[in-house]
């Protein structure tokens, strides 16, 4: 057997090979259960009835989506310029800081404050990652690198907000602000802590970032740039201009999921690790499914929504370790990136 490169690989081997991993990964994973003394084929059922056949499971499921949905369609756009910004969770957690300080400090009438958290979630969490692509694009400096310590920044920014100026005035031996007012507050379905106003924000956004991708001047010159760089600059695209660009919207869509977290489930600033639950890091795996189409997240949000929601129930039902879904995500992602091979080369076997 040996592997031909193959730049323009159809479709449905794309199709294919995904799928594939993703069977791959259910094995690895079954293993896992099995090594813990659990039967795969009874955690797959539980996380399934769990969540598909049971409405309070299928809303957090869809609570879980919300900021994958909106984190993934904007990584979509990066991966897809070659801007691999791992730096989401940061951007989620200063979208959450903009949101709170627009609740907390500015007096605005109701029925302008949370517009305006969205737009200063929208500006902070886009300019977090504009200054990674700024980095790259100046000092060469290695965007993997730069937006991943830019989380920790991120983390200890907020940590020493809720703990120092930002603190709640009646909190005691807790880490976190005051609540917000009534009207900074999103609107959930009714028994859930669904925010519909971002699920159907996010919805809108995946959807005009596929026709911003196909149908415009900026979209060509994303592929082109994130296709054959060298092409790009002989035809006059400034690969800096869109980086910028494609890094001040990943942000701003990964600071808008902030602000859906803190507007429409805690109504306060809290710990990092309560407000972002990872997410930043799991929308990697929903746009690398995606294949560098922002629409098809509406696919493949829900799908990790329902595996994360799913490992909260193996947690409670089946009492399996903390983590485990942390294992379950980590053998997805390995699966996927090493499938990728199949996806970028044809396998042509001996003596054909």
């Amino acid at each position: 057997m040996r592997l031909i490169p193959d730049p323009n690989p159809p479709r449905l081997r794309v199709l294919w090979v995904s799928l594939g991993a993703i069977a791959v990964a259910l094995l690895i994973a079954g293993g896992v259960f099995a090594a813990y003394g659990l039967s795969p084929l009874e955690a797959y059922g539980t996380m399934l009835r769990g969540t598909l056949t049971d409405w309070k499971g299928l809303s957090e499921v869809l609570r879980r989506t919300i900021p994958l949905l909106l984190v993934g369609a904007g990584l979509t756009l990066a991966f897809r310029a070659q801007f691999f910004n791992i730096g989401a969770e940061g951007q989620i957690l200063m979208g959450a800081i903009a949101g709170g300080g627009v609740a907390l400090f500015l007096p605005l009438p109701p029925a302008l404050s949370l517009p305006a958290m969205f737009v200063a979630g929208l500006l902070l969490g886009g300019a977090w990652a504009l200054l990674a692509a700024w980095l790259r694009s100046r000092l060469a400096v290695n965007e993997i690198l730069s937006t991943l310590m830019l989380n920790y920044v991120a983390q200890y920014i907020l940590i020493y907000l809720i703990n120092g100026p930002w603190k709640g005035q009646h909190v005691r031996g807790f880490l976190y602000s005051d609540e917000f007012a009534p009207y900074e507050q999103l609107p959930t379905l009714p028994g859930t802590l669904v925010h519909w106003p971002t699920l159907v924000l996010g919805i809108a956004l995946a959807l005009a970032l596929q026709v911003l991708l196909t149908r415009t001047t900026l979209g060509y010159e994303l592929r082109v740039v994130g296709e054959n760089p060298g092409a790009a600059r002989y035809a006059g695209i400034s690969i800096s201009k869109v980086v910028l660009i494609m890094a001040l919207i990943t942000g701003g869509l990964a600071g808008l999921a902030g602000v859906g977290e803190v507007a429409g489930i805690h109504h306060r600033l809290l710990e990092p690790a309560q407000i972002s639950l990872g997410y930043g890091f799991t929308a990697v795996i929903v746009a690398w499914l995606a294949r560098g189409n922002p629409a098809l997240v509406l696919v493949t949000a829900p799908l990790m929504g329902l595996i994360l929601a799913g490992g909260d129930l193996l947690k409670i039902s089946l009492n399996m370790p903390f983590r485990v879904i942390d294992v379950f995500s980590g053998v997805m992602l390995l699966c996927l990136i090493a499938s990728e091979i199949f996806v970028r080369n044809r396998v042509q076997w001996r003596g054909r």
